[in-house]
């Protein structure tokens, strides 16, 4: 195995097109011919004149669709969107300034959600209120999230209040190779 490699993706084009169809077979002959997949109120960039409730191309027969019915695609915003497991990945990239760890890996991001129009919601919170390098945290995941989502909003949170306990394995051994010793501290 070669660890230079990016990793395969989790989640393919077709798994989205089949959770937004909820039936496999129907996913598989969109896939096969995306023309068949009919979009509620006409084409979602209206380039094709189609029909309310046509098909891709436009009820013409082109595609075939006199033979095969179309398929209606319910949840066609979430193909191609961001995913909170891809905003999680990306901070792994947002450093906190003062212990040189990400903010995953410190345990300081509580949760991700992305909204119906792509915007990425992070709860996040410090490893004290009174920290100072809040704006410096908020450019970075800008930086770091520009390009993956249209705008984001950090909704920063001081309960639970963060301990040492919610640092991950990895953060725990990046802590330990920078010198901290993170069992001998006082358990809370």
């Amino acid at each position: 195995m070669n660890d230079n490699l990016v990793p395969e993706p989790t989640t393919s084009v077709f798994d989205a097109v089949n959770k937004a169809l909820g039936d496999e077979d129907a996913a598989r002959r969109v896939m096969a011919n995306p023309d068949l997949a009919r979009f509620p109120g006409g084409d979602p960039a209206n380039a094709t004149g189609a029909r309310e409730g046509s098909c891709g191309c436009g009820g013409t027969g082109e595609c075939g669709c006199e033979d095969e019915a179309s398929i209606p695609l319910k949840f066609v915003d979430e193909i191609g969107r961001a995913t909170a497991a891809d905003v999680r990945e990306a901070l792994h990239q947002v450093i906190d300034p003062e212990l040189g760890i990400d903010v995953i890996d410190l345990g300081l991001v509580y949760g991700i959600e992305i909204d119906d129009k792509g915007r990425a919601i992070i709860t996040m919170t410090l490893t004290t209120p009174a920290c100072p390098l809040t704006d410096l945290i908020e450019d970075e995941c800008a930086s770091t999230l520009a390009g993956l989502v249209e705008e984001f909003r950090i909704d920063w949170t001081w309960q639970p209040r963060w301990t040492v306990e919610r640092i991950t394995p990895e953060g725990r051994d990046q802590l330990a190779a920078l010198g901290f010793n993170l069992d001998n501290l006082p358990k809370y």
